[in-house]
């Protein structure tokens, strides 16, 4: 019965438009009606004794002739000043010298009127009743308070050197203006408007900072108070709002800082210094991966772990989250020495108890692999190594097979070899439908994985048999596959674009954006999936949690950004208009590229697991002994160069098709 009648008031203050801080008003109204009156009636109550038989009739029928006059004054009063719009949550000081100077005026008000026009009152009747009117209004808009003391004059700032529009008019966004027009505030900025979606606080005030309405409205704003700085101050609100605002700001052409995220406002460390540059990952509009609980890690601790590649992109935020867990012991194997130092030297800084070992060599040599599983026995192998550059592995086919597809079968065959439990491979949405030969080359990474893990699980370990590209007495000449049984669990992880690594098109803007321009986008129509880099890594973590065997594990990596678009955003954020200070120009795509990447092939379907946006892909169906049989002759062909390698390809991966046949 209440539900009912409660929502169908609601329905009504809908249809009249009255929102909750019309209401608030008026109950505000009807209370300072109140209390002006009771005031000085207390007052005077109090001058006799607080015996009402005794008070003077002379002094109670002046009292009540005045009452009605001095009614509409104090009402008229706070409404021309405007009392009634302030949001009282966020009341501070003004609000108090507000009260304070109304008490004032309408107390001079009550003195000279009631004298004039209906005759003199006793002395404590004028003080006393300014006094209770002052309490008792100021009382109720301050009820939330304990104690609020008044400040130190606002020093005046003598000239403002930007002007700041604040978006959010929550705490973030009070704490935000409060400490950009403090008077530690040496900068001169000051705040000149408040932009928020809810609309029950347009039109009001905080701190005498008008709210001039929701997102739609940050354009016209920008322009009608000469914005110079934008401060977006909402912590709490998702991803996909923060990117819609921060897109509109973006055209604003304005300064724009964000504040980083809740723990700012959770810790009370918000203010202006704690803003941070808007990043061209904040314009991505997805909640990021991050997962931080013992299941995922727990198989890490204690473990010595392998990460081939470690000193790429992926490869090294690899490392330092693994390192961050405990592991008994970790190593890095990368064939470019450089990379592999800056992430050696990384590690011994930040985690000198960390047991590291740092190696040298290639995926491709079957010896040096050899070597250091036999030597060190990883218990679990992230395999990151690999060519991922599209257009230069156009150029040279057969090192893409021999790296990728090569050295991925050599390093699966050690793990299986030295008894290695877990391998995840780091694969890519271009394996799906591949036009390149690079998707082409993971796309048949993922097969030599599902093949190994169906072999070894269907305990036909002894049909998995050694590549390898020259025969010594180092090798059994025979090819003889392993015969132990093994349970090591393989895995592949896809995902698509990271923003930050190496062949990423962000730094070839920021590139090209430094030098003048031109930014050269490949096609204006070209779309891809982007995720950071610590999510791509929080994914290859968790999938290797999830292992079971055979599984190819996809993201849930939001809408599809357009590269033209990815490049505006960063001229702007550079400082800069498209195609006015930078222009953008249209290269033509390049070969084997596509205008989008798929996730997932006709063949295949998606499962669930316990994290939302990670999915598995059914696996397509393919004789395993067949594909081994097929990359031992596909490894001669590359390392013979052959020119047809593409043909012999498409002829192992049906879904290869590419751009330029």
């Amino acid at each position: 019965m209440f539900n009912a009648l409660f929502n169908k008031a609601q329905k009504m203050l809908a249809f009249f438009k009255i929102k909750h801080w019309h209401i608030v008003t008026a109950f505000l109204i009807i209370y300072d009606i109140i209390v002006v009156n009771f005031s000085y009636f207390l007052a005077l109550w109090l001058r006799f004794d607080c015996r009402i038989s005794i008070i003077d009739e002379r002094f109670f029928a002046s009292f009540l002739r005045f009452s009605p006059l001095y009614t509409v004054f104090c009402i008229a009063v706070f409404f021309m000043v405007r009392l009634y719009r302030s949001i009282w949550r966020f009341a501070s000081y003004r609000e108090l010298l507000k009260v304070f100077f109304l008490s004032i005026i309408t107390s001079v008000f009550h003195t000279v009127f009631i004298t004039v026009l209906c005759g003199r009152m006793p002395i404590s009747y004028y003080v006393f009743g300014a006094f209770f009117q002052f309490v008792a209004v100021l009382g109720i808009r301050f009820s939330y308070k304990l104690v609020l003391l008044l400040r130190d004059s606002r020093t005046p700032v003598s000239e403002v050197k930007k002007r700041v529009m604040v978006i959010g008019a929550g705490v973030a966004g009070t704490m935000i203006l409060r400490d950009i027009n403090s008077a530690d505030n040496h900068n001169g900025d000051s705040v000149v408007c408040i932009v928020d979606d809810n609309s029950n606080k347009w039109g009001r005030y905080i701190d005498g900072t008008p709210i001039v309405g929701g997102r739609e409205s940050i354009f016209y704003n920008v322009k009608k108070y000469d914005i110079d700085k934008i401060y977006i101050s909402i912590p709490s609100a998702s991803s996909a709002d923060k990117r819609d605002i921060l897109n509109i700001c973006n055209e604003t052409g304005c300064e724009i800082k964000s504040l980083p995220g809740i723990f700012q406002l959770i810790s009370g460390e918000v203010s202006s210094s704690s803003l941070k540059d808007v990043t061209i990952e904040d314009l991505l509009g997805r909640d990021p991966i991050n997962i931080q609980n013992e299941d995922t890690f727990g198989y890490i601790k204690n473990s010595t772990i392998l990460v081939t590649g470690g000193g790429g992109s992926i490869g090294s935020e690899l490392c330092r989250q693994i390192a961050s867990h405990n592991p008994k012991r970790l190593i890095i194997f990368d064939i470019y020495e450089n990379n592999a130092y800056e992430i050696q030297q990384e590690l011994i800084r930040n985690f000198p108890e960390l047991d590291l070992i740092v190696l040298i060599g290639s995926v491709r040599d079957s010896r040096r692999l050899d070597n250091i599983f036999s030597q060190y026995h990883p218990n679990i192998v992230y395999h990151a190594a690999a060519h991922k550059h599209v257009p230069l592995m156009e150029d040279s086919p057969c090192e893409s097979i021999k790296n990728n597809v090569i050295g991925t079968y050599k390093t699966a065959y050690a793990a299986v070899k030295y008894g290695a439990s877990r391998f995840i491979l780091i694969s890519t949405d271009k394996a799906v439908n591949p036009t390149n030969i690079m998707g082409a080359s993971k796309r048949l990474c993922e097969m030599v994985v599902q093949s190994f893990s169906k072999l070894l699980s269907e305990n036909r370990s002894e049909e998995i048999f050694p590549l390898y590209e020259h025969y010594d007495e180092f090798f059994d000449e025979n090819k003889v596959g392993l015969k132990a049984p093994v349970k090591t669990e393989f895995v592949a992880v896809r995902f698509g674009n990271v923003l930050g690594s190496n062949g990423s098109v962000v730094p070839k803007f920021k590139k090209q954006i430094a030098a003048g321009g031109p930014v050269t986008v490949t096609h204006p129509d070209i779309i891809r999936y982007f995720m950071t880099i610590p999510e791509a890594v929080s994914l290859v973590l968790e999938a290797g949690a999830y292992a079971k065997g055979g599984e190819i594990f996809v993201l849930d990596m939001g809408d599809p950004v357009k590269i033209v678009d990815l490049a505006k955003n960063l001229i702007r954020l550079s400082g800069y208009v498209p195609d006015v200070d930078i222009k953008i120009e249209y290269s033509g795509l390049r070969p084997g590229e596509k205008l989008y990447e798929e996730k997932l092939m006709d063949a295949e379907g998606l499962e669930k697991t316990k994290n939302k946006l990670i999915h598995i892909c059914k696996p397509v169906d393919f004789d395993p002994k067949a594909l081994i049989k097929s990359v031992s002759e596909l490894m001669d062909d590359c390392y013979n160069e052959d020119e047809n390698i593409r043909d012999f390809v498409m002829n192992i991966v049906p879904t290869y098709h590419p751009a330029n046949i």
